[in-house]
């Protein structure tokens, strides 16, 4: 455990040099945000229907996603990716750890460090915004409580969804096929597009048992207190479930790949 608690901490630091670009993703999320909003405004001052969600909560959700949206597995790891194509995996299997795990310890990394960077300044900023821009702060204690552990289980399905992307370049060179097939589900069902309260009554039941609603949707709806706090053991056995499966399903493709994996270049 301490071998790939050092090799998080230590990606983690490599991860923290670019700040640069930590700016601009910090920038461009934001102005997104905006522009968001003013769609929901829109909306809602056209709208001759009662939504699911008031407006401060369409605003609230809107932010929370920008807070997270550099969180979700949108793509591989681009460096394990380019080691796989070009040989230099073979490194990466002599080493006495467990390559499953060690390429989960470089995700986790690669997965916070954004959040803090670009997340983190961009919640402070938002409950600052006036009007109805704003972002509103949890509707309880139990609320935020809630939320901030079901995103804690939400980074870890994350990775865990990351590594099945990565692991796929094993059977695939390019490795561009599952890169693009999960962001697409993960964008529509996981509430990134729109919240998954606008979706069909009929189809509200499977979008919480499926894992994408776990990534964001789940854990925002215990903050707008639309999900009651008592509720989240239920839903966070939920994402530990979906966690292990895609954990399980990584480690099976990955002694499956090696198997049969032949090592080109190096």
């Amino acid at each position: 455990m301490n071998a790939y608690l050092s090799i998080a901490r230590m990606r983690f630091a490599v991860n923290l040099q670019y700040r640069a670009a930590a700016i601009a993703a910090f920038f461009t999320n934001l102005f997104f945000g905006f522009v968001r909003v003013m769609v929901y405004h829109a909306f809602y001052a056209f709208s001759t229907v009662i939504q699911p969600l008031t407006l401060g909560q369409a605003v609230t959700y809107t932010w929370l996603t920008q807070v997270t949206f550099r969180m979700q597995p949108w793509q591989a790891d681009l460096e394990i990716m380019a080691m796989i194509r070009s040989g230099n995996v073979a490194y990466e299997l002599c080493r006495p750890l467990d390559v499953y795990f060690t390429w989960y310890a470089r995700l986790v990394s690669q997965k916070l460090v954004p959040f803090l960077l670009t997340g983190v300044p961009m919640f402070c900023i938002a409950i600052l915004l006036p009007g109805d821009f704003r972002m509103a702060l949890p509707v309880s204690l139990a609320a935020g409580m809630a939320w901030a552990g079901a995103t804690l289980l939400a980074l870890i399905l994350e990775c865990a969804i990351g590594n099945l992307i990565t692991l796929s370049t094993l059977w695939m060179l390019a490795g561009d096929g599952m890169g693009r097939i999960f962001p697409a589900f993960i964008m529509i069902l996981s509430g990134s597009l729109v919240p998954l309260a606008y979706f069909p009554d009929w189809s509200q039941t499977l979008l919480k048992i499926l894992p994408f609603a776990g990534l964001m949707d789940i854990p925002f709806r215990f903050y707008l207190g639309t999900l009651p706090a008592g509720d989240f053991w239920r839903f966070g056995l939920l994402q530990i479930g979906w966690t292990a499966a895609f954990i399980l399903g990584g480690i099976w493709l990955l002694k499956a790949a090696m198997k049969r994996v032949v090592v080109q270049g190096g």
